[in-house]
C-alpha cells in the first residue's frame, strides 16, 4: 500500500500534470475536411476498401473519434492526416493523369503488400482498417485491369535497338550536362560502375537497369547500407518494355535514367538522398522546383529496412 506521505509527495505533481494536459488542449490545429470535387472513379468493391482503410489520412474525409481530438494525440492525428492527403488525397485523385493515377495506385498496393499501410498506429486503435489478403488482391486485380499489357510489332524492336545506341553515347560534356532542380547532375559515367541489380515494373510496362558506384558497392558488399555512406550514388535506366504473346521481353524505347546520391549535408530532410531524373533521349530533368525531391523521398520510404534503397541484392546466404 503506498503511505500517507507518499500520496502527499503526489498529488502536487498529479495536479502540474493535469494542468498540463488541459491547457495543451488549448495548443492544436484541428483536422480541416475540404470539399470532395473529383472523387477517385474506380468499383464500389474497390472504393470499399479504401474507404475502409485509406480514407481517414488520404482524403477530405476524415472521421474523427473522440480520442483523436484530444492533445497530445491530436497533434499525430493532424500530422498523419496532413502528410497523408500530400501524398495522394481520394477526394480529388481524379484530376491526376491516368498515368499518375496508375503510379499512386500501384504504391498503394506495394505499401499494402509490404503491410506498411495501413499504419499500425492506425489499425491497433481501427480494427475495421485492417486489410485481409483478399482486400490486397482485389486492389491488385483491379491496377492489372488499368494497365493492360500491349504487345509490338517487329518495328518497334528495331527503332528501340537504334534509341538504345544514341542514348548514353558519351554526348554529354562537362559544359552540358543536365541538372535536377534539386542540383542533382546527370552522371555520363554510370555505365562504367557495377550493375546491381534488374527490376521489372508489370503496372506501368517498364524495366530497369541498376548501377552503382564503388562507394555504393561496398556498402552492399559489407552490409553498410542502415545508413548508406555519405557519396554513394545509384542510378536506374529505365525501359519501356516489349512483351511477346509468348512471355518474352524486351527492352524497349528509353523512358528516363533515375539518380540517387547520398549527401547528408545537401539532403537532410531526405535522411540525406538526393534524387534526380532526366526524361527522354534528350535527359530533360523532372520536377519544376526542388520539392520533387520530397515527393521521390515519400515513395522511398517503405524502403526504410535497405537504407531507403530498392532492389538491394540479395546475399549468397538468401540465395536458394
Amino acid at each position: 500500500m503506498v503511505s500517507s506521505k507518499k500520496l502527499k509527495r503526489l498529488w502536487p505533481i498529479a495536479g502540474i500534470l493535469s494542468v498540463v494536459i488541459i491547457s495543451i488542449q488549448f495548443i492544436q490545429v484541428p483536422v480541416q475536411n475540404g470539399k470532395t470535387t473529383h472523387p477517385i472513379n474506380a468499383p464500389e468493391e474497390v472504393t470499399k476498401i479504401f474507404r475502409k482503410a485509406c480514407y481517414d489520412c488520404h482524403s477530405n474525409e476524415t472521421k474523427l473519434s473522440w480520442y483523436d481530438k484530444v492533445a497530445p494525440v491530436s497533434w499525430l492525428v493532424n500530422h498523419d492526416v496532413e502528410e497523408g492527403r500530400s501524398r495522394f488525397n481520394f477526394s480529388t485523385f481524379d484530376t491526376l493523369s491516368a498515368t499518375d493515377q496508375q503510379v499512386r495506385l500501384w504504391e498503394m498496393v506495394n505499401m499494402a503488400l509490404a503491410g506498411k499501410m495501413p499504419l499500425n498506429s492506425y489499425t491497433t486503435l481501427h480494427l475495421a482498417a485492417k486489410l485481409t489478403q483478399h482486400d490486397v488482391e482485389v486492389l491488385k486485380n483491379y491496377v492489372v485491369s488499368i494497365s493492360p499489357t500491349k504487345y509490338h510489332d517487329s518495328t518497334q524492336l528495331k527503332s528501340a535497338e537504334e534509341e538504345q545506341k544514341v542514348v548514353g553515347d558519351g554526348s554529354t560534356t562537362s559544359k552540358n550536362i543536365p541538372v535536377a532542380p534539386n542540383g542533382v547532375r546527370f552522371i555520363p559515367d554510370y555505365k562504367n560502375w557495377e550493375v546491381i541489380s534488374t527490376t521489372s515494373r508489370f503496372d506501368n510496362h517498364t524495366m530497369r537497369v541498376i548501377y552503382g558506384n564503388k562507394v555504393t558497392v561496398n556498402a552492399i558488399r559489407n552490409g553498410r547500407i542502415k545508413p548508406f555512406p555519405d557519396g554513394a550514388a545509384i542510378v536506374k535506366v529505365v525501359y519501356n518494355i516489349i512483351e511477346e504473346k509468348n512471355g518474352e521481353v524486351h527492352p524497349g524505347a528509353f523512358n528516363n535514367i533515375q539518380i540517387m546520391i547520398k549527401d547528408e549535408k545537401r539532403f537532410p530532410e531526405s535522411k540525406g538522398w538526393g534524387f534526380g531524373k532526366f526524361n527522354g533521349t534528350g535527359l530533360k530533368p523532372y520536377g519544376e522546383t526542388a520539392a520533387f525531391n520530397t515527393t521521390c523521398y515519400n515513395c522511398h520510404k517503405i524502403a526504410d529496412e535497405t537504407g531507403y534503397v530498392f532492389s538491394i541484392p540479395l546475399e549468397n546466404k538468401d540465395l536458394k
